[in-house]
């Protein structure tokens, strides 16, 4: 009896071995894409390929001082003495002539930019660097302020949190735009404009 109690348990065992063998392995499957994420969830996300966003933290201060002054002159003089002879009807005679020009100007221009902005990557270069183009408007009590800023980046110039300074981007062309009337009022009238532009 106990010898086919045996020989029964060794039948089931090697028919459980052979479902064991028999079942597929399984493999982990995440639940979400893995497409266009990093490898690992402790790898740093910054920027690095077409349609990513990154901070541009702006600091720009810049000042310009120009001051000019031109002047001229001009004397001419010319005398004629009494005539002899048949020109004698002719007196003593002159003449003069004076030119004078002088000007003065000065500029002095002042610019602060502050800000942080998120900016997207346009293209990535065969060196690895970075196109990128951001524009943000903030519009209150009628008054619109917009900041454009576009260069390239450096990869290694953008920091593990993905922001980046403005004074390590190449090529970048920042700029301010204001509309409204506080903006309107700092601009000459149509007639200043034509004044100027004619004299």
């Amino acid at each position: 009896m106990l010898s086919r109690a045996k020989f029964h348990l060794s039948l089931v065992l090697g028919f459980l071995c052979l479902i064991v063998i028999a079942m597929p392995s399984a493999s982990a499957m995440s639940l979400w894409s893995d497409a266009g994420a990093p490898i690992s969830m402790y790898s740093d996300r910054k920027a690095h390929a077409v349609g990513d966003t990154l901070t541009i933290v702006i600091s720009e201060s810049s000042s310009a001082n120009r001051a000019g002054t031109a002047a001229n002159s001009k004397t001419s003089s010319t005398k004629l003495n009494a005539g002899v002879g048949i020109f004698s009807v002719l007196t003593n005679a002159s003449a003069g002539n004076a030119d004078s020009f002088k000007a003065n100007g000065s500029i002095v221009n002042s610019n602060n930019v502050n800000a942080r902005m998120t900016a997207q990557v346009l293209e990535v270069k065969p060196n690895g660097n970075l196109m990128i183009s951001g524009t943000q408007s903030i519009k209150q009590n009628g008054e619109e302020q917009k900041i454009t800023v576009s260069g390239i980046a450096r990869t290694e110039d953008i920091t593990a949190d993905n922001t980046i300074s403005s004074s390590a981007i190449g090529n970048a062309q920042i700029r301010v735009d204001g509309s409204g009337p506080i903006a309107g009022k700092q601009r000459q009238g149509i007639l200043s404009q034509i004044f100027n532009f004619l004299f």
